[in-house]
């Protein structure tokens, strides 16, 4: 589950005198009149529509999808001025997961106003700023670019802060049986993380906005969404094969970390202090702290603590994701579902250091066709074409299979049953009209998001969980018994069939206690080292909180989720750690927010190190021992005496591969959280 599936995008507003510009705005705006249409396509599927209407200085923009049984909801009102920007911009409708949008802008006699989910500000100003908008559709991207096209050097301040800037990647001629397109594509960065690509026309009109899995694309166009996919992800895989070529440090000698302490997940301990070395990709021994050889590559641990690298459990992966994890410390993926063929190509990618990424085990997803359905994985609409999916997975490797919300429940058992005749694993959601009992009975070995298994104590048969309600219905949770019959027969059929849980705690903390205008709790410890533009996306709910019944409704909820949990923890049901956001940060987080369920520092990171690689059969992986992979973080803290310590790493070995986050972090824009370890090659 990404925190926001739609792009994220920027918009330019010059502020210039209202009243005088909107008498010259409809001859300067000639070029750019009339209606356009696009498609909003995911993974091949048609899932919603982008729509704009253009008449004088005004523009209506109508932007909606859903994927996955939820999505935006937006419509847009613009009054530009002369140059073809907003003057007065009102944004109305729902996010992803609900929450209600309002957001306005104004200019008007040198004061620039605006209002969004986090509250008001203005500014007065002689000077042209632009306003980086928080919830507007993709149709932004494109007013910002013509803004910047103009601009000597395509760059420009933005509002309420950072600089943001465009770059011109490639001209594209797109040709086809009855079509003959000049077209080139561009990047817009600087405000966020990563830079988001597009394509206009000569005109400066737009045909596309374009990502690895959602192409919105001019309609009548369909037929090139490919095309766009293939664009985007060459553009990704340049950048981040860049940044490897840049960053990743490929020793040609034997590496020795010096003066660290070693946290050993079987004692829970830290050794004393201790000299690691690595030949190749492995752990070649472990020697007295100040020992020193001819020849060797020396990174002075002064010090700190060097931990086994990690795993996010709960993972969609992606080229974005890769570099960001491994400086977290997480070394190791469990993908939950994906785009198949894209997975596959990513891992050829990180497998032959092209790219960098943690080493990946792979799910597949299996979804039933409906109305709702994700558009990852095998969709399929019968059981038999159920059961080849399981076939087809089986036979690429996959090491487990992944059941979704569409999916028929009674289609479990045989799915089950033949997925353990491979000896595969196998996990998912409730589907749809089931609950978590008929899942546990029907073999499943693991299951997935809290909620899922909480929701069956609080639903009607009827409801469909399709829909947003899997998580509005969470605010009926405060109401449940723990010690009811219902919960009990639920929690012993975990225990009956040893059956973990795959919690994904931050996203819930996220989703019922992100309020507006708030920092995001799961944030606090890193918000303030995030680009502009991420820093404000942590002040927004995820969810519609309307009136104090709701605030306090959901607030009950997440508070019956650590209650649950902290039950299934005392009944030896296995917790199995995982973000759905990405890791990176928020896997920090995940195990941070465990020590409410009573595991100490230490059972945490035995828990995402050593317990997580036995749990998936990595034989080699887990601890630092000779012999081992070189998979380990260097801390400057104790980790065991405090948690939060693994938010500040100095360096990073995935298989002898070493990273610096001080290098690498200005590169997303991200201010770093401490220095990198004095190294003598």
């Amino acid at each position: 589950m990404k925190i926001q599936v739609y792009i994220s995008l920027l918009l330019g507003i010059s502020i210039l005198s209202c009243k005088q510009d909107k008498q010259k705005a409809i001859t300067s705006l000639s070029n750019h009149q009339g209606n356009e249409a696009y498609s909003v396509i995911n993974y091949g599927a048609k899932i919603g529509y982008l729509k704009t209407e253009t008449s004088g200085d005004t523009i209506h923009v109508d932007f909606d999808y859903k994927n996955n049984g939820r999505g935006p909801s937006l419509k847009e009102s613009l009054i530009l001025n002369t140059e073809g920007l907003p003057l007065s911009w009102h944004i109305e409708g729902n996010t992803t997961f609900g929450n209600q949008v309002n957001e306005q802008f104004e200019y008007e006699n040198k004061w620039a106003r605006w209002t969004d989910a986090t509250g008001s500000d203005s500014l007065k100003t002689t000077s042209p700023p632009f306003y980086s908008n928080q919830n507007g559709s993709p149709y932004s991207m494109l007013l910002m670019a013509r803004h910047l096209l103009r601009q000597k050097d395509q760059k420009a301040p933005v509002l309420p802060q950072g600089t943001i800037s465009l770059q011109k990647i490639e001209p594209i001629q797109l040709e086809g049986d009855t079509t003959n397109l000049k077209l080139a594509s561009y990047s817009i960065s600087g405000n966020s993380m990563n830079p988001s690509y597009f394509v206009m026309d000569d005109q400066q009109n737009l045909f596309a906005t374009i990502s690895s899995h959602t192409v919105i694309i001019k309609e009548g166009y369909e037929d090139f969404t490919q095309k766009m996919i293939d664009l985007s992800e060459t553009y990704e895989a340049q950048r981040f094969t860049d940044l490897q070529k840049s960053y990743a440090h490929n020793y040609p000698k034997k590496v020795r970390i010096k003066q660290v302490k070693i946290f050993d997940p079987q004692t829970l301990n830290l050794s004393n202090m201790v000299s690691v070395v690595v030949e190749g990709d492995k752990i070649l021994s472990i020697d007295a702290p100040d020992t020193v050889r001819e020849n060797e590559v020396v990174i002075d641990g002064n010090g700190g603590t060097l931990i086994p690298g990690m795993y996010d459990m709960h993972a969609h992966t992606g080229e974005r994701q890769g570099l960001l994890n491994l400086l977290a410390g997480v070394t190791s993926f469990r993908d939950m579902g994906n785009h198949n063929d894209v997975l596959t190509n990513l891992m050829v990618k990180i497998d032959s250091g092209l790219l960098a990424g943690p080493r990946i085990h792979r799910l597949g997803f299996i979804e039933g066709k409906s109305p709702y359905n994700s558009n990852g994985g095998i969709l399929v609409s019968s059981l038999e074409e159920a059961l080849e999916a399981i076939d087809t997975y089986h036979n690429q490797g996959f090491y487990g299979i992944k059941l979704y919300n569409s999916m028929n429940g009674d289609w479990a058992p045989e799915l089950v049953k033949k997925a353990h005749e491979y000896d595969m694993f196998v996990c998912g959601h409730v589907p749809a009209f089931s609950n978590a009992n008929a899942m546990l009975n029907a073999g499943f070995d693991e299951m997935t998001h809290i909620n899922q298994t909480m929701l069956g104590w609080v639903l009607e048969p009827d409801e469909d969980t399709r829909t947003l309600l899997r998580l509005t219905a969470m605010k009926r949770f405060p109401q449940i018994d723990l010690n009811s019959e219902q919960v009990q027969e639920t929690i012993g059929l975990f225990i009956k069939n040893n059956t973990a849980i795959d919690p994904t705690l931050a996203i819930h903390e996220a989703l019922l206690l992100g309020r507006n205008g708030t920092i995001s709790p799961g944030t606090v410890d890193f918000i303030s080292h995030l680009p502009p533009a991420e820093q404000r996306s942590y002040k927004v709910a995820w969810s519609e909180v309307t009136n104090s019944e709701d605030d306090e409704a959901y607030k009950g909820a997440f508070k019956k989720i650590i209650e649950t949990l902290t039950l299934m923890k005392d009944k030896g049901i296995q917790i199995i750690p995982g973000t759905d956001m990405g890791g990176s940060f928020f896997f920090h987080r995940e195990l941070e927010l465990y020590q409410q369920l009573g595991f100490t520092p230490a059972e945490l990171l035995k828990l995402a190190t050593y317990d997580m690689a036995a749990y998936l059969g990595d034989k080699n992986l887990g601890s630092i021992k000779p012999g081992y992979l070189a998979d380990f973080f260097l801390v400057p803290g104790n980790p065991v005496e405090d948690l939060k310590a693994i938010k500040t790493v100095s360096m990073v070995s995935k298989g002898g591969t070493f990273y610096y986050p001080k290098e690498i972090y200005p590169s997303f824009g991200i201010e770093p959280f401490t220095d990198m370890p004095s190294v003598k090659e």
